[in-house]
C-alpha cells in the first residue's frame, strides 16, 4: 500500500505519516522524539494568534522549533482574519516553513471564542481567514478541520472546496463532528466523501491506533496519508511502524523494554533542557504516565513520580522501574 510522498509547496515529506498538533502535548521535546521515531512531518501545538501578537512568552515557546524536527510546521488558531494573517507572518519571519490553520479543535474555551471547529459554522469567515493568511505569507498554508459542526451540519466538503479555492496546499480531516467531541467513532467513510470534493492532498485523522487502523482508514477515505494524535502518547514509535508498513508491507514489533527506556529517557532529557529543571519534571509527568501505562506496578511508579521534582532522582526512579521490568522479562 505504498503511498506517493506528499508535496507541500517546495517541501516533500519523508513519508505520509504526520504527528497531529496536540495542545499541551506536542511541544518541542515531543516533536523531536516523534520525528526521530519516524514521523514524516510533526506539527506544533496550536498557538493562539492573539497571544502570539501580544508577545506572550508561553505562546512563543509553543511555536519554538529545532532543526531536528525537520520541516517546521506551526499551527495557529483564531477567528480574526487580520490577526491570523499577522500571526502567520510572525511565524514565517521566525523561521516557520509551513503554517497550519486550526479549524478542528472542539474544546469549549476555543469554540467560545468562535475559533477552532466553531469556524465551520461560518463558511464566509472561513474563506476570509484562509484568503488573508495565504496572502500574508510566502510559505505553504495547510488546514485541519472536522467533518462538520454537527450531524445536521456536516459541511466538510464545502470547507475543502473553499480551502482549495483560497490556495491551501494540504488538508487534514478528523473524522468526527464538533458535536461528537472525541466520543463515538471516527467516520473514515465520510472523510472519503470530503476527499472526493478536492484535488488537494489530504490526511485522515481520528481513531488510528494501529497499523491495521491506518490501512483501513486509508482504504476507506482514499486519502494520501494519515495524521496520528493520541495514539502517539507513550508510544511515539507507532509513527515509524505505520510508515514502515505502508512503505514495505512489513510489520515491526514494538521496541524492547530497554529501547523503550532509552526513548523515555531521551524525551525526559529533552524536556529538562527545554523547560529547565523546575518546570521540566512537571511537564513530563503525563508522558511518564503514558509510557508506563499497562505495566505491572505502574500505578505505584506513577504515584511516586508525581511527587518528585528533582530530575536526578526521577531518572533514578525511572531506571529502577525499567530494571524491574527487564528482570521480570516483561
Amino acid at each position: 500500500m505504498q503511498q506517493k510522498p506528499i508535496t507541500i509547496g517546495k517541501h516533500k515529506l519523508e513519508n505520509n505519516v504526520v504527528l497531529a498538533p496536540l495542545s499541551g502535548i506536542s511541544d518541542l521535546p515531543f516533536r523531536l522524539i516523534c520525528k526521530e521515531m519516524g514521523a514524516g512531518l510533526v506539527v506544533s501545538e496550536m498557538v493562539a494568534c492573539e497571544a502570539l501578537i501580544r508577545d506572550n512568552i508561553i505562546a512563543q515557546q509553543k511555536a519554538s522549533f529545532d532543526e531536528g524536527q525537520g520541516i517546521v510546521s506551526v499551527q495557529i488558531v483564531g477567528a480574526n482574519p487580520e490577526n491570523m494573517a499577522t500571526a502567520a507572518k510572525m511565524n514565517e519571519q521566525a523561521g516557520a516553513e509551513i503554517i497550519d490553520i486550526n479549524m478542528g479543535c472542539p474544546v469549549r474555551k476555543v469554540v467560545n471564542t468562535y475559533s477552532g471547529s466553531a469556524l465551520m459554522k461560518d463558511e464566509e469567515l472561513v474563506a476570509e481567514i484562509l484568503e488573508k493568511v495565504v496572502g500574508a505569507v510566502d510559505i505553504p498554508v495547510t488546514l485541519k478541520f472536522r467533518t462538520g459542526w454537527s450531524d445536521e451540519m456536516k459541511n466538510g466538503a464545502n470547507i475543502a472546496k473553499i480551502a482549495e479555492d483560497k490556495g491551501i496546499q494540504m488538508l487534514a480531516v478528523h473524522g468526527r463532528t464538533r458535536a461528537q467531541m472525541y466520543t463515538g467513532s471516527a467516520d473514515w467513510d465520510f472523510v472519503g466523501e470530503i476527499k472526493k470534493a478536492t484535488n488537494l492532498p489530504m490526511l485522515v485523522n481520528g481513531d488510528i491506533n494501529s497499523v491495521e487502523d491506518a490501512v483501513t482508514a486509508l482504504e476507506k477515505s482514499k486519502c494520501q496519508g494519515v495524521m496520528i494524535g493520541r495514539a502517539c502518547q507513550g508510544r511515539p514509535w507507532i509513527l515509524g511502524q505505520i510508515a514502515h508498513y505502508l512503505e514495505t508491507g512489513e510489520k515491526l514489533a514494538d521496541p524492547s523494554i530497554e529501547r523503550q527506556r532509552e526513548i523515555l529517557l531521551e524525551h525526559y532529557n529533552l524536556a529538562i533542557n527545554h523547560y529547565g529543571e523546575r518546570k521540566g519534571p512537571k511537564m513530563m509527568r503525563k508522558h511518564l504516565a503514558w509510557y508506563t501505562k499497562g505495566f505491572k506496578s505502574g500505578n505505584e511508579f506513577r504515584k511516586d513520580i508525581n511527587s518528585m521534582t528533582c530530575p536526578v532522582e526521577t531518572v533514578e526512579k525511572i531506571n529502577n522501574f525499567y530494571d524491574s521490568l527487564v528482570q521480570k522479562n516483561v
